[in-house]
């Protein structure tokens, strides 16, 4: 397919590599900042723009790769009646591009991408679109760079998903940042935890986590408990976090 990309970011450029990788041809990158745009399509082997007079409108396919919050904003500037279009947003109802063109959809990627990525990592695509015809094309451009993990998905799933990937994403980062703040406080290597932190995540491969749950909360053990809330009486937001989780750890059974 030819297609066009609409951002420069992240996701862009981690899409930018897997379709180029999969044999499809990126024409055009377009983003509103001249410079990032230009090294991305460097690093494509294509063209860039940053002016919507320039777009090239012989694509097959639009993805625009852009902040939730933007998307609207580009929309705006866009009238490419008979085209494919997509966004790559969870949180955005696909209908925000429905004055772009007839065909418009959705092209999300459950996965944490990052431009700097060295090897592209495997994940998961979930799409959606206005029509049979868009549905189609974007399962098809989904599972040249995906495989098998493919799947529509409408609005409210990918709403329910994107909550799912907070919780197990961003919220347990959190608690790793947390972790490694008060590792240095202490003068703790926190580089000491990896194992464990790997070791949890694979368990999570052949078992439901619940099951695997371990720790002081999950066998009720109160008088670890309490010497752990004792010692963490200095660092107020950590006693805060311990105690909610654990609580609602000894909730689960």
């Amino acid at each position: 397919m030819n297609i066009v990309i609409i951002g420069t970011g992240n996701v862009a450029s981690v899409f930018g590599k897997a379709f180029k990788m999969a044999g499809h041809t990126i024409l055009q990158i377009v983003g509103r900042d001249s410079m990032a745009a230009s090294r991305l399509a460097y690093e494509l082997d294509t063209f860039s723009t940053n002016y919507w007079s320039q777009l090239d409108k012989t694509a097959d396919v639009y993805i625009i790769a852009v902040s939730d919050n933007s998307i609207a904003t580009v929309a705006n500037e866009l009238k490419l009646t008979g085209k494919i279009v997509a966004h790559t947003a969870a949180a955005v109802p696909k209908d925000v591009l429905k004055n772009v063109s007839e065909h418009y959809g959705v092209f999300y990627p459950l996965q944490s991408l990052r431009k700097e990525m060295a090897e592209l990592p495997v994940f998961p695509v979930f799409v959606d679109g206005s029509d049979s015809k868009t549905k189609v094309a974007l399962e098809k451009l989904a599972r040249s760079i995906a495989g098998e993990k493919v799947a529509v998905a409408g609005d409210a799933d990918r709403l329910k998903l994107h909550i799912a990937a907070v919780f197990v994403n961003n919220f347990t980062n959190y608690l790793y940042t947390l972790a490694e703040e008060y590792c240095k406080k202490e003068g703790l290597d926190f580089k000491l935890l990896q194992p464990i932190i790997e070791e949890t995540a694979l368990r999570t491969k052949s078992a439901s986590p619940g099951d695997v749950q371990t720790g002081p909360a999950i066998r009720h053990d109160s008088e670890t408990i309490q010497k752990h809330l004792l010692m963490l009486q200095q660092y107020p937001k950590l006693q805060q976090v311990y105690k909610f989780l654990s609580d609602s750890i000894e909730d689960l059974k």
